[in-house]
């Protein structure tokens, strides 16, 4: 690293090159994924013996193992919005079924409240799902649009 030197007068010197005429040329280069460079994979057999395909069947390991827990994941989510919506359907049926015995009895307005209540609750909870599916959906389009981007 050359060092500006300035003499009593204030006025700066050149900086000294222990090298003059020297070039120093820098080159960088990157690769981004779950596996190393394909020329960097190839010396890795120089060392382990099949470390290239020991690398290879790792990654393909892990990325089964990831299908997997993603397949799992998506399914129970599945099954738990299908029974949340099965149990809502019930007790939507008995609390409006609840409405008709009231109404039956003379009690009008309890057994109306009690219909119009549960099924404003049901639409309720619909719409407020579908709401939130679209958000979820944009919002992953615009993360994708940003990846893109990049």
């Amino acid at each position: 690293m050359a060092n500006n030197r300035h003499n009593r007068g204030g006025a700066a010197q050149s900086p000294v090159s222990p090298n003059p005429g020297l070039i120093i040329h820098a080159e960088s280069t990157s690769f981004s994924g779950p596996l190393p460079h394909p020329s960097l994979l190839e010396r890795y057999n120089d060392v382990i013996p099949n470390g290239a395909e020991r690398i290879m069947a790792m990654a393909e390991k892990q990325s089964a193992h990831r299908e997997t827990l993603e397949a799992v994941v998506v399914h129970a989510g599945v099954r738990k919005e299908t029974r949340g919506a099965w149990f809502a359907f019930i007790i939507t049926l008995v609390i409006v079924g609840v409405g008709f015995v009231l109404i039956e009895q003379g009690k009008d307005v309890q057994g109306l409240v009690a219909i119009v209540a549960s099924i404003t609750g049901l639409a309720s909870i619909f719409f407020y799902s579908k709401h939130e599916q679209k958000k979820e959906l944009a919002e992953k389009a615009s993360a994708l649009e940003m990846r893109k981007n990049r």
